[in-house]
């Protein structure tokens, strides 16, 4: 069922994050972690001018969200905002960043949007929902807990991008140092599959069609594996033979059936 919110990812991982979310009044970018030419080229491919959004967000100061923000602003005038904490790091300095409290709500583009505290070893961090028309749209990564504002603001959006960065097993076995191990897992970290599929069994309602599974590791996650996670807490059945995509069929109760998909770090993909 088509709605009046959109979400176009056109990178989510590691090596570089941004989205599109577009709305009545036109469009915001979330994040800007991609070469310039990269975002514009990608946002293309789905029918999308990058360059005509009304405003950037940004949910932290990390590279992989802000790595292309600097050259952008160069050959774009609209506002940039960020959280207060997020604008005072040395990396958007000098970029005319506007300040946005976490927990506040205002109107852009013709949509309501409402950041949210989140969990991440950043200065101050936020999640995002956008509301326009009666749905809304949540997106919320780069957390090492579910808060529970979050929960609370984002059950029942239309479209849910959340975060399902890694295996547990995947990421104890895996290669990386200890230290690193313990800050992904930590509280103030990345969600695993297993945090993920619980968050979205309590935001997840009738009303969701789409929940996207973002900034999944490449060394420590398989989307098989992040899908199959929330396909059995809600109750959804693969939708293909490699399990990277589920399916809840529509119940009594239900406005339509439920997908479970991941984004992906090279490809740019529309949902909504």
């Amino acid at each position: 069922m088509a709605g009046v919110l959109t979400l176009h990812v056109l990178g989510s991982g590691s090596k570089g994050n941004a989205a599109i979310v577009e709305g009545p009044e036109g469009s915001i970018l979330v994040d800007c972690g991609l070469a310039r030419r990269t975002l514009i080229s990608r946002a293309a491919e789905l029918g999308v001018d990058a360059e005509d959004v009304r405003l950037v967000l940004i949910t932290h100061e990390h590279t992989d969200h802000i790595r292309g923000l600097e050259v952008w602003s160069r050959h774009w005038e609209g506002p940039i905002v960020a959280s207060g904490g997020t604008a005072t790091s040395r990396r958007l300095v000098g970029l005319g960043v506007e300040r946005v409290a976490v927990g506040a709500r205002f109107e852009a583009a013709g949509m309501a949007v409402r950041t949210l505290a989140t969990s991440h070893d950043t200065r101050e961090p936020m999640g995002l929902v956008f509301e326009a028309a009666g749905e809304r749209l949540a997106i919320i990564t780069d957390t090492g807990v579910f808060p529970e504002e979050a929960l609370e603001t984002a059950r029942g959006a239309r479209i849910i991008a959340l975060e399902s960065n890694h295996d547990e097993g995947m990421l104890a076995e895996g290669p990386y140092p200890w230290a690193l191990k313990r800050r992904i897992s930590s509280e103030y970290g990345h969600l695993s599959n297993a945090q993920a599929a619980e968050a979205a069994a309590g935001i997840v309602t009738s009303a969701t069609e789409t929940l996207v599974l973002m900034h999944l590791s490449e060394e420590n996650n398989l989307p098989s594996l992040a899908v199959r996670a929330c396909a059995e807490r809600l109750g959804a059945e693969p939708a293909n033979a490699t399990f990277t995509r589920a399916v809840r069929m529509r119940r009594e109760d239900d406005a339509s059936p439920l997908e479970i998909v991941c984004a992906s770090q090279t490809r740019p993909m529309t949902f909504g």
